[in-house]
C-alpha cells in the first residue's frame, strides 16, 4: 500500500495552534473520529496506550503516532504540520513538526509494519521533509510524499 493512497487532502493539517503532545493527539483523534464514525476518546486513548510503550518521535521533527483500531475497515492515515515544533519526546530531543497519523485494522499485522517501514523510508529523507516544511498546500505536500515513493522503486 502507498503512502499517498492514505492520503487525501482532506487529512492534511497545517495548524498553529496546537501547543503540545496531548493535544496534538487530542486533535488528530478528533479529526480521526469525524472521518472514521468511531469514539474520539477510543482513538485518543488507544494514541495513548502506544505513546506510553515509547514515544513515536522518531527524530529530524517527525512523529508517527499509530494505532490498531476495532471496527475498522482499512489504514487511514493524517498529516498535520505545525509552524512552530512541540515537545514530543522524541528520540533525538528534537521538537516535532510533522507528524503523520496512522490507523490500521486491528489485525492488519503484517499491513501495519510495511506502512510503518515506507514512512520511516519517507521521512528519513531530508530532501522530502524539507519539501514538506515549506509546502503550502494539502497537494503539494502529496505531491513530494508521491514523488518520494517513486523515487523508491527506481
Amino acid at each position: 500500500m502507498s503512502i499517498t493512497s492514505l492520503l487525501v487532502e482532506n487529512r492534511i493539517f497545517s495548524q498553529a495552534d496546537i501547543t503540545s503532545k496531548k493535544r496534538l493527539l487530542e486533535f488528530i483523534a478528533e479529526k480521526a473520529a469525524e472521518e472514521l464514525e468511531l469514539p474520539q476518546n477510543a482513538i485518543y486513548n488507544k494514541l495513548l496506550e502506544r505513546e506510553r510503550l515509547g514515544s513515536t518521535g522518531l527524530g529530524q521533527g517527525i512523529a508517527v503516532p499509530h494505532a490498531r483500531l476495532d471496527n475498522l475497515k482499512e489504514a487511514h492515515a493524517c498529516l498535520v504540520k505545525l509552524d512552530e515544533g512541540i515537545n514530543y519526546d522524541a528520540i533525538d530531543k528534537q521538537s516535532v513538526d510533522l507528524i503523520f497519523a496512522l490507523f490500521i485494522p486491528e489485525e492488519s499485522t503484517e499491513e501495519h509494519l510495511q506502512i510503518l517501514a515506507a514512512l520511516a523510508r519517507i521521512f528519513s529523507q531530508k530532501t522530502v521533509t524539507d519539501k514538506i516544511r515549506v509546502s503550502s498546500s494539502a497537494l503539494e505536500i502529496i505531491s513530494h510524499i508521491q514523488q518520494a515513493e517513486l523515487e523508491q522503486f527506481k
